[in-house]
C-alpha cells in the first residue's frame, strides 16, 4: 500500500542558509551590473603607456629592419647564382656539342682500320695527317670530357647554394611578416589608447609633442662643440635638411625615417655606406663616451641598442624618435646613451 505520508519540511536553518545565499546572488548580480566601468586613465597615464609602446615598436621596427636587410641581400644574391648557373648550363651545353663534334669526327675518320686506310690510301703523307688529326681530336675529347665534369659539379654547388639561400630566404620572409604584424600591433595599441583621450587631452598631448618638436629652421646652440670630420658634418648637414619629417618604421628616406633609416641615409648623402639596424651600425667602429663626442657622431641608446641619432653637439641628439615625432633635436640626457661611434 503506498504511503502518504508529508514530505518532511526544511529545517528553519537549511531555510535561512538558502534564503541568505541567494540574496547574496542577487546583489552580486546587482552590482555586477551597476558596476561602473574601469577607472579612466588620465592624460599622462596614457602617455606612459604609449611612450612605452612606441619604444617596444621601434625595438621590433629595428628587428624587422634586419629581416628586411637580409631578404634583400639574399634575393640579390640568389639572383647572381641563378644568372652564373644559367650562364654555365650555356657553357655546359656548348662543351657537349663540342664533344659530339669530336666524336662524329672521329667516328668517320676512325671507323676503318688504321691498316686498311694505309692500304687504301693513294697517297702515304696524307694518311699521316690524318692519323695525326685523330691522336688530336683524342686528345681534345679528354679536356673535354674534364672541362664537362668540372663544370657540372660547379653547377651542382651553385645550385645546392641557391636551393640553400632560398630556403633562408622563405623563413626570412615569415620573421619579416611577424616583426611587421608586432610593429602595428603595438602601433595600434597606442592608438587604442591615445583614442580614450578626450578632444582636450588629445590637443594638450599634441602641444606637448609640438614643443618636443622644433621647427625645420631651427638650429641647435652647438656652443663649443663644432668640431666634425668631413664625412661626419656632410652627413650631419644631410640629416639637419631633414628636420621635421615624419617618422615611419622601415623608412629610410628621402620623406620619412626611423631612426636607423635616417642615420644610414644622412651617411650615404656624405658618399659613405653603412649598415641599415641600429645595432648593426654600433659594431662598424670603436665606442666613444660622451666626452669624446663630435658632431656627426652616432649615438647609440637603450640597453639593446635599439635607438640611434647623430650627436648635434652642446648635450644634443638629431633624431627620428618615435611614431608621432618628426626629426628633431633632443638632449642626449632625454634616453638611457650607451656609447657613440665615429664612422
Amino acid at each position: 500500500m503506498a504511503s502518504h505520508r508529508r514530505p518532511k519540511q526544511p529545517s528553519r536553518t537549511r531555510v535561512t542558509v538558502l534564503t541568505t545565499a541567494a540574496a547574496a546572488a542577487v546583489a552580486l548580480s546587482a552590482n555586477a551590473a551597476n558596476a561602473a566601468p574601469s577607472e579612466k586613465l588620465s592624460k599622462d597615464e596614457v602617455k606612459a603607456k604609449v611612450d612605452a609602446l612606441y619604444e617596444q615598436a621601434e625595438q621590433a621596427t629595428e628587428k624587422y629592419n634586419g629581416a628586411k636587410e637580409k631578404q634583400e641581400k639574399l634575393q640579390k644574391e640568389i639572383s647572381t647564382i641563378q644568372d652564373n648557373v644559367a650562364r654555365g648550363q650555356e657553357e655546359l651545353n656548348k662543351l657537349r656539342d663540342g664533344l659530339g663534334s669530336m666524336a662524329s669526327a672521329q667516328y668517320r675518320s676512325g671507323g676503318i682500320d688504321p691498316s686498311v686506310q694505309l692500304f687504301l690510301s693513294s697517297n702515304p703523307d696524307d694518311y699521316l695527317d690524318k692519323a695525326s688529326t685523330l691522336d688530336q681530336l683524342s686528345s681534345q675529347q679528354v679536356e673535354a670530357l674534364k672541362k664537362i665534369q668540372d663544370k657540372q659539379r660547379e653547377l651542382a654547388q651553385e645550385r645546392a647554394e641557391a636551393t640553400d639561400k632560398l630556403k633562408d630566404l622563405a623563413s626570412t620572409r615569415t620573421e619579416l611578416g611577424k616583426k611587421k604584424k608586432e610593429v602595428q600591433g603595438k602601433l595600434a595599441e597606442a592608438q587604442r589608447l591615445l583614442n580614450t583621450l578626450t578632444a582636450k587631452e588629445k590637443a594638450a598631448l599634441a602641444a606637448e609633442q609640438s614643443r618636443a618638436s622644433r621647427s625645420s629652421t631651427e638650429r641647435v646652440d652647438l656652443g663649443n662643440d663644432t668640431s666634425a670630420s668631413g664625412r661626419a658634418a656632410a652627413a650631419f648637414s644631410a640629416a639637419q635638411s631633414k628636420i621635421g619629417s615624419p617618422y615611419v618604421y622601415g623608412a629610410s628616406g628621402p620623406s620619412s625615417f626611423d631612426c636607423s633609416g635616417l642615420t644610414s641615409w644622412a651617411y650615404a648623402q656624405a658618399g659613405v655606406s653603412i649598415p641599415r639596424t641600429s645595432q648593426a651600425q654600433a659594431g662598424i667602429g670603436a665606442h666613444l663616451s660622451m666626452s669624446q663626442l663630435q658632431v656627426g657622431d652616432l649615438v647609440f641608446f637603450y640597453g639593446d641598442l635599439h635607438h640611434v641619432g647623430l650627436y648635434a653637439g652642446n648635450g644634443q641628439v638629431l633624431h627620428a624618435p618615435h611614431t608621432g615625432a618628426v626629426v628633431r633635436y633632443e638632449s642626449i640626457n632625454n634616453m638611457p646613451f650607451q656609447f657613440g661611434v665615429r664612422v
